[in-house]
């Protein structure tokens, strides 16, 4: 079987490909390392603007004592909440599509498409 024969030919393969191929996977990699340090950094951020307005407010206790950590079962559940209120805000359809035909009338703008081929000598 030829199948098993396969050759590459690694002349093929010049520096700008090889370029593009390095920086288009780096470019991915640093992004997703970013992502990730985004994705951890955000709740300790929101954590500390939370207990800054609760030290505004001469709420000291509260904001040291306060454990600010959601779980994912919250999370689920106030998502749900949230999806479940702002389905309720549409309006209620029958998904019902009626098509109704109409005869028209003749109109002589509806026969103006016939006389655009025709060809006029003079």
């Amino acid at each position: 079987m030829e199948l098993a024969k396969l050759n590459f030919d690694f002349s093929a393969i010049d520096g700008f490909a090889l370029t593009v191929t390095v920086v288009g996977y780096g470019i991915v990699f640093i992004a997703l390392v970013v992502m990730y340090y985004v994705y951890t950094l955000m709740p300790k951020v929101v954590n500390m603007n939370i207990r800054q307005k609760l030290r505004r407010q001469g709420r000291h206790k509260e904001a040291e004592k306060m454990s600010l950590d959601i779980t994912g079962e919250v999370t689920a559940a106030i998502s749900l909440a949230l999806h479940l209120y702002f389905d309720e805000m549409h309006d209620e359809e029958s998904n019902i599509v009626t098509i109704k035909k109409v005869n028209k009338r003749y109109s002589p703008w509806s026969s103006k498409i016939y006389g655009l081929n025709t060809y006029h000598r003079n």
